[in-house]
């Protein structure tokens, strides 16, 4: 399954829509005004079935996950030189990027690879392709991915 990310051009907050291979909208995220980044997740729909949660006071980013009301874990930057690494901490998940911080690679002993992200160059704005083998991990596939860009994002 393939999703393409893109965040909108003129919006506030962090606002992004996550299109299908085929070009419908799959999920829609909003940022909301909060003490670090706060990213809801709606379906199709319009229902809300996530939420990316910036924790403030830590060493290392830090970002709580929420799926249909239900804590999922926290995903955490590792501590690494020359290459960026986060964990989740409810699964055996790890994400390890390259030194540009354009592609992800999101990987698990028991699953093999999870999903693969890479950036799109020359965009306006930030565009993902997240290709994931196992439709039923696109939500959290998608929380990581978001995760990641708003470390990013704090960052610069």
């Amino acid at each position: 399954m393939k999703l393409l990310f893109k965040q909108r051009l003129f919006s506030w907050f962090d606002s992004y829509d996550i299109y299908s291979g085929d070009g419908s909208v799959l999920f829609t995220v909003e940022g909301k005004f909060s003490w670090g980044h706060c990213l809801h997740i709606l379906d199709a729909n319009g229902a809300h079935i996530g939420t990316v949660q910036e924790k403030i006071i830590t060493f290392l980013p830090q970002f709580e996950l929420y799926a249909y009301g239900e804590y999922l874990g926290c995903i955490k930057k590792e501590f690494s030189l020359f290459v960026p690494q986060f964990t989740l901490s409810s699964s055996d998940w790890t994400v390890t990027g390259n030194f540009m911080e354009w592609d992800y690679t999101i990987s698990s002993p028991s699953q093999g690879l999870v999903a693969a992200v890479s950036k799109e160059l020359l965009q306006w704005t930030d565009t993902y392709v997240i290709d994931v083998p196992d439709p039923a991990n696109a939500l959290c596939t998608l929380m990581v991915v978001l995760a990641i860009d708003a470390e990013k994002c704090g960052r610069n």
